[in-house]
């Protein structure tokens, strides 16, 4: 269990860190706007679909990880 609040804490605080950039920076320039990002606009609705905007955080995270999980093992 010491090892599950441990991470538990991590998570917080990375968390912590994600909250603080979007309120320091609300508006990052090209997030929101890269090819594959779907909007669709009618008269009376707006449709986001940030797909391609999830992809690059998918592929930032999961290398972002793998290098502390290499870090870790050594």
């Amino acid at each position: 269990m010491e090892q599950v609040g441990k991470l538990l804490v991590i998570l917080g605080i990375l968390l912590a860190l994600a909250g603080i950039v979007l309120i320091v920076f609300p508006k990052i320039p090209f997030l929101g706007k890269l090819p594959g990002d779907i909007t669709i606009e009618k008269e009376n609705f707006k449709v986001y679909i940030p797909l391609g905007t999830s992809i690059l955080l998918s592929l930032l995270l999961s290398a972002l990880l793998w290098f502390i999980h290499y870090i870790g093992r050594k």
